[in-house]
């Protein structure tokens, strides 16, 4: 489980400081070299998209890296905002552990 109180970096705040602003792309560029609609850009840079994998897969080609660096930047996420949601938090603690088969 995560462990850090502080909420790990978005995927719309790594896709544009990290890759973005210093390649100079534009969301309409990105979109271009990706082959989707700007749309589809705008909203994974406004978080309002999650990274699928053929998502990953699609960003890793452009940009040189692994799919496993998009969905484990996506997979960060979603388990901050699970373990910070009080309706989450509830759900997640009204679970028991298995015991042990004798």
């Amino acid at each position: 489980m995560l462990t850090t109180k502080r909420k790990p970096a978005s995927l719309g705040e790594i896709l544009i400081e990290e890759f973005m602003e210093p390649m100079g792309l534009t969301q309409g560029a990105l979109a271009e070299a990706m082959g989707v609609q700007r749309k589809h850009v705008n909203e994974l840079c406004n978080d309002r998209r999650n990274v699928t994998a053929p998502t990953a897969l699609i960003l890793a080609r452009v940009f040189g890296n692994s799919p496993d660096f998009w969905l484990n930047v996506q997979r960060r996420s979603d388990l901050w905002e699970a373990m910070h949601s009080p309706r989450e938090r509830k759900r997640i603690e009204r679970a028991r552990p298995l015991t042990a088969a004798a």
